[in-house]
């Protein structure tokens, strides 16, 4: 019992089940407490850049001198984009199986109204050279200012890799500079998250007092379809190439994950658990080298839980509109949701990502005010799976690319 109580996450879990009690009885008063959820946020957007900045040169600093760099690239990489496609393979058959959309009508959900108000935030979708010509920063220093994380890992990357390549007496102490900065980072993050339950608290509170709860229920079909593709990905896709292609243990891995993905589902960031992310492969033996390099990599890039929220929510609104999907509607959904997700900052709050996904398949976007409501919880449950994907992504790519040498 002492433990328990002494646990972060049962707090933030229980914040989380108070901040809904609060806000179902306050209504709309309880925008009072918004300040505390922001000001969670806040404290963790100002470690975010410079943890992940630091994280990725260290990492590739360390492992640019080795023979195994190119290989954990390669692996981390190649793992994020296949995982990618196959949530995507699965959220598709789940929507046409399920039909999440089917039997609503317009009237039912009064989006008439909330019609007239919707604006079009993103008319056309990035293509494939705008979207590699967008990671490389023009301005490294305008990049870091403006928070852009993909930009920011690519600079890094170069940079480690130039550490890598410099003496190895003069390598050695810019790495050990790079990891005492880490380490004050990570104590930075340790004490913003003792605050996590007065900031959760804050966030569900504000949330379901604005919407109401009754509101909250009418995109319940959606909801569930999105939890059981979640889930599928969650205890099956993820333990099996940890069974298979690593040397974690698949029962050690699911019991060592339960913290960062509780942490993960109520904070709905996966920035904010990188830290837990990582002590979480550190328990699991695997090499910090690998998990310094693949997880702040794979907290930007690894989004499978966006992905199928993406898919679905296509899905979704051309059930709800009656509209066919051609094989090619599928495949722009498809390559859309998975760029759209590699390109998802790891940060919570709602995402406009979807605009791209049903505009490139010809879908109207005049009902996405009604999914903003539960975009809180939708958001805590991809960010549990993105994390989880994290974890399993270093798993795989420390047996295949890690150095044998294991950092205690």
């Amino acid at each position: 019992m002492k433990r328990v109580v002494r646990n972060l996450g049962f707090w933030i879990l229980v914040a989380m089940v108070a901040g809904i009690v609060v806000g179902i009885a306050m209504g709309e008063r309880t925008s009072l407490f918004a300040p505390l959820g922001t000001l969670f946020i806040q404290l963790i957007k100002m470690l975010v850049v410079p943890l992940v900045a630091v994280s990725i040169i260290s990492g590739a600093a360390t492992l640019g001198n080795s023979r195994s760099a190119g290989k954990i690239g390669i692996i981390s990489i190649g793992y994020i984009l296949l995982t990618t496609v196959i949530s995507i393979v699965i959220a598709i058959v789940a929507g046409l199986i399920f039909q999440p959309g089917a039997g609503l009508s317009v009237e039912s959900v009064g989006l008439i109204n909330a019609a007239a108000s919707t604006t079009q935030t993103g008319g056309s979708t990035p293509g494939f050279w705008e979207t590699i010509i967008g990671m490389i920063p023009a301005n490294p220093i305008q990049a870091f200012a403006e928070g852009n994380i993909l930009q920011i890992i690519v600079f890094g990357l170069f940079l480690g890799f130039g550490i890598a390549a410099i003496e190895k007496t003069k390598r050695d102490k810019v790495i050990s500079g790079l990891n005492y900065i880490l380490e004050a980072l990570i104590w930075c993050i340790g004490k913003v998250m003792l605050v996590a339950p007065i900031g959760v608290f804050g966030l569900m509170a504000d949330a379901t007092g604005t919407f109401g709860f009754d509101i909250l229920l009418k995109v319940a079909n959606l909801l569930w379809v999105d939890i059981l593709a979640v889930l599928v990905m969650w205890i099956a896709v993820y333990p099996a190439t940890v069974a298979l292609f690593s040397r974690v243990g698949v029962g050690e891995f699911m019991r060592t994950m339960l913290r960062p993905q509780i942490i993960a589902f109520s904070t709905a960031s996966s920035m904010a658990t990188l830290p837990v992310t990582m002590d979480a492969c550190d328990k699991m033996k695997i090499s910090k080298q690998t998990s310094g390099f693949v997880v702040p990599l794979g907290a930007t890039i690894n989004m499978t839980g966006n992905a199928i929220y993406y898919t679905l929510v296509a899905i979704f609104f051309a059930q709800f509109y009656g509209i066919e999907l051609s094989m090619a509607q599928y495949v722009a959904i498809t390559i859309t949701a998975s760029l759209g997700s590699i390109g998802q900052a790891g940060v919570p709050g709602p995402t406009l990502m979807v605009v791209a996904v049903l505009v490139s398949a010809g879908i109207p976007i005049e009902g996405l005010p009604l999914l903003y409501a539960l975009d809180r919880i939708f958001d805590m449950i991809r960010t549990a799976l993105n994390i989880t994907g994290d974890a399993a992504c270093a798993a795989v790519t420390d047996r295949f690319a890690g150095d044998d040498e294991k950092s205690c």
